[in-house]
């Protein structure tokens, strides 16, 4: 079974890896939905996979680091596209919450990124 819990980021961020002219090498903003999705098995006495607080309690450092900060400023986010930012979540996230199974960033209503890990 798989359980989300979905997180509002408002950012500031530019790429500045885009061809000369592209409209996102400019400074602008989002308010980044991110989706974390864990798997697993829902307990015999719980019901649940996990507790949706846990999840949130174990990506609130990041959270503090991403939200309302210009993400280009954070280490390992110098490209700050969906697909890093995807990667860099995953990558500080799994460790202390090993049943993620997927990280969904959407920068925009109708844009995103879904990643499962390597």
């Amino acid at each position: 079974m798989d359980i989300f819990k979905s997180f509002t980021i408002e950012a500031a961020h530019r790429l500045p890896n885009v061809p000369p002219g592209h409209k996102c090498a400019r400074l602008h903003g989002h308010s980044f939905v991110v989706e974390l999705h864990v798997s697993g098995e829902p307990g015999a006495d719980s019901g649940w996979v996990m507790d949706f607080g846990d999840i949130k309690a174990a990506f609130r450092p990041l959270y503090e680091q991403l939200d309302h900060h210009y993400l280009n400023e954070i280490g390992g986010l110098e490209n700050p596209t969906s697909e890093r930012l995807a990667t860099w979540i995953w990558e500080r996230l799994q460790p202390a919450l090993p049943q993620l199974s997927e990280v969904v960033v959407r920068e925009t209503c109708t844009s995103g990124c879904r990643y499962r890990g390597p």
